[in-house]
């Protein structure tokens, strides 16, 4: 399980710098179009921001796994040692079932709407269903990474 998560991680890491390289790039393009030529590029905001919306559930997924993301522990720290395992246990759990019900079944269900429905967005012309499909896949992996913690 740990030589699983740790190529995870590794995958992840160079999807997050491809990403955010692609949208350096991307709003790059739009500032040059925008400033340096008579017709700015009508597809940069689009993409900027489906890029974003990757970059930071892909990013949330990530961190949370890590561990690293924002909490507060103020109250945890007053718990003896066996009441703050059980607490984070508990929070652990209901994680995973945030992530199964919310983003796996409920981005599931987005996702399909879309595609069923066969809706495009303005200006790339891509099924929106491929953009809302980081949710489920955010989903999956908070699930593995939480299913990981649970069994440390």
């Amino acid at each position: 399980m740990k030589q699983i998560r740790s190529q995870l991680d590794k995958i992840i890491e160079l999807l997050l710098v491809s990403i955010l390289s692609a949208m350096v790039i991307n709003v790059l393009w739009q500032i040059i179009t925008r400033y340096f030529s008579a017709s700015p590029s009508s597809f940069s905001d689009e993409l900027a921001r489906y890029l974003m919306i990757w970059l930071g559930l892909i990013g949330s997924a990530y961190v949370s796994g890590k561990k690293e993301h924002v909490s507060i522990d103020y109250f945890l720290k007053k718990l003896n040692h066996k009441k703050r395992v059980l607490l984070n246990r508990l929070i652990d759990f209901i994680i995973l079932f945030f992530a199964f019900f919310v983003m796996i079944i409920g981005g599931g269900h987005l996702v399909f709407v879309t595609i069923k429905l066969e809706q495009l967005s303005p200006s790339l012309q891509i099924p929106l269903g491929f953009v809302y499909s980081v949710i489920p896949l955010s989903g999956l992996i908070i699930i593995f990474y939480q299913i990981s913690n649970i069994k440390k």
